[in-house]
């Protein structure tokens, strides 16, 4: 090879036009104007035309050379070997490798940018999106930013964890579910939660980057998402809706402050030591054409703490001359029995509403029949509650009916039955069937109307479990606004949550004071007393029940059924009544069926 100034090349066409020529190598600017021949703009794709008459080397050899090798070409071509050797096809195989060129006639790449992935669809966005109401953080994951994935993750593993946590307090202790500090406690967190995963989705959406999309895909993916982030806070709101709902229904229980009479309630002994508690049970009837308030359904439940064993004590309406205990102010007034001068007065029925028309006796209705109810069973009252007829038939539509066995067809409306009949059978009855199956009295009499409400009354407790209650929840609650009134205080209530789950799997018996047992225009006194001492008895011990055995107790002699005349019943000027079949005490299951 020979080397030669700037000169020698100008005059003689070179082979190719693979590297430009050194700024210090190129010839002055020629005079007559023009660039320079080596100067003059062609097209990359296009060889030189000396290129074109330029034989090929052979494979495997390197072209001719132009210059001799200089101590920066040296090293040039010592940093190319192992990029020839990957690249050994041809005389400029180690210029294509250092430049990362195949078209060595190429200009350079220049740097890259960041690279981005390829834009989502908008169905793609949408789901992950929805993914990430489920699961936070993983729109974030699939966008790029982990940090903010595994943090939101972190987050809502605590959530779960916490939530957990708190709710193992409440098993075994069902009844702390209503209490006011867990009720504002559920409250708060519902309405965070809320805003919280209506962020949560508007962010998830956000970093997936739709405004890569185009315009109709965004106008598309933002109305899915905005129905989203409404959908998501829906069950925290319908959470706090229903919990303010439930603190409205214990806002109507007194408190201890609203009933000053009441016993303290305290959380480790809240019945204060008592191994029994008796509940007043009243189906009150305040319709438009009657006066006052008729308590036409009276039945007392007698609870075991201990075990949940319940005996339910019915009274007759027309039980007559009831007494009051010597510390009531009305045992002054009717020291021989309620309205005992009057030969056809004096029902039982009658008692709250007189309290109610005479305060000065200083008793309010509730009390006066508590009173009066407790005297004649021998038991301490502790508490009533008062259902109304037609809040009670819409807390049964709530629940969605009550499935009874009826044992024969019941007609009721007027005196013969002419608005409906319920057919007998295993019958699933709505609120108003509920009501007419327990206080018809076409057909049969007052007697057999109590038997059909203890039947109630016992699939009530049966069927209204906890799965049913809180499925219902909404419904009950707006029905048991207009339900009851009642004296049991509200730091009672989570104690009788627990004890009526108890009460749901234990045993229920029933004793009713009916003919022949009880002839309630002359009633024997000491008689009532005694079969509710030996129920409870029978309730708490072993003693199976038998149905055909007329309860007595211990000691004492039964006193037969003529020893109260007929005459005496009927002398009160009431129809003598059917003598009923179901005199003895029974469990409600084999009473009703269940």
């Amino acid at each position: 090879m020979r080397g030669g100034g700037a000169a020698e090349d100008e005059g003689r066409p070179r082979r190719t036009r693979r590297r430009p020529v050194p700024r210090d190598q190129q010839p002055a600017h020629d005079p007559a104007g023009g660039p320079p021949p080596q100067l003059q703009p062609q097209h990359p794709q296009q060889p030189h035309p000396a290129a074109e008459r330029a034989p090929e080397p052979p494979p495997g050899r390197p072209g001719p050379s132009r210059r001799r090798a200089t101590p920066r070409r040296a090293a040039d071509e010592t940093a190319a070997a192992p990029a020839r050797a990957a690249h050994p096809a041809g005389p400029y195989a180690p210029e294509q490798a250092a430049t990362g060129q195949d078209n060595p006639g190429q200009e350079p790449p220049r740097a890259r940018g960041p690279r981005f992935g390829r834009p989502m669809s908008v169905g793609a966005i949408i789901g992950w999106t929805v993914l990430s109401a489920f699961i936070p953080g993983a729109a974030h994951l699939r966008s790029g930013n982990r940090r903010a994935g595994f943090i939101l993750l972190g987050v809502f593993g605590a959530i779960l964890v916490g939530a957990i946590l708190y709710g193992l307090q409440f098993v075994g202790n069902v009844g702390a579910a209503i209490r006011e500090s867990t009720l504002v406690t559920l409250t708060v967190a519902s309405i965070v939660l809320a805003l919280a995963w209506f962020v949560l989705v508007l962010l998830s959406y956000i970093t997936l980057g739709p405004d890569r999309l185009p315009q109709s895909g965004q106008i598309v993916s933002g109305i899915v998402v905005g129905v989203l982030c409404v959908s998501v806070m829906a069950p925290f709101a319908l959470t706090a809706t229903t919990v303010n709902s439930a603190q409205d229904l214990l806002a109507a229980f007194p408190s201890e402050h609203e009933n000053p009479t009441a016993v303290p309630v305290k959380a480790e002994d809240p019945f204060n030591g008592r191994k029994r508690v008796n509940f007043l049970l009243i189906g009150g009837d305040a319709a438009g054409n009657r006066t006052g308030v008729r308590t036409d359904s009276m039945t007392v439940a007698s609870v075991n703490i201990a075990t949940g064993n319940t005996v339910l004590f019915s009274l007759p309406r027309n039980l007559q001359h009831v007494h009051f205990s010597a510390r009531s102010p009305l045992n002054k007034q009717f020291p021989n029995g309620f309205h005992r001068e009057l030969p056809n007065g004096g029902l039982l029925n009658e008692v709250w509403q007189f309290a109610e028309d005479n305060p000065s006796f200083g008793l309010r209705g509730p009390e006066a029949l508590k009173d009066a109810i407790g005297t004649t069973l021998g038991l301490h009252i502790d508490y009533y509650a008062m259902v109304d007829m037609f809040g009670f038939a819409a807390l049964i539509d709530a629940i969605g009916g009550l499935k009874i066995r009826v044992t024969q067809d019941v007609k009721y409306g007027g005196k013969f039955g002419t608005a409906g009949t319920i057919k007998a059978g295993y019958r699933l009855l709505n609120g108003e069937q509920v009501l007419w199956y327990g206080r018809s009295r076409v057909g049969s009499d007052d007697f057999s109307r109590m038997a059909r409400q203890r039947c109630v009354i016992g699939a009530l407790a049966q069927q209204a479990s906890p799965q049913v209650v809180l499925t219902n929840f909404t419904k009950i609650i707006q029905a048991a606004k207009r339900l009851f009134r009642t004296d049991i205080p509200r730091q009672l209530l989570e104690h009788l949550v627990d004890l009526g789950l108890k009460i749901k799997g234990a045993k229920i018996t029933s004793t009713q004071f009916v003919p022949p047992q009880i002839w309630p225009g002359s009633p024997d006194w000491e008689k009532i007393k005694k079969m509710t001492t030996t129920a409870i008895r029978k309730s708490v011990g072993t003693t199976p029940v038998v149905a055909s055995a007329t309860p007595s107790a211990p000691g004492a002699s039964a006193t037969p059924p003529s020893s109260t005349p007929t005459a005496s019943a009927s002398s009160s000027g009431l129809a003598t009544p059917t003598p009923n079949k179901n005199t003895a005490d029974q469990t409600l299951s084999d009473l009703c069926g269940f």
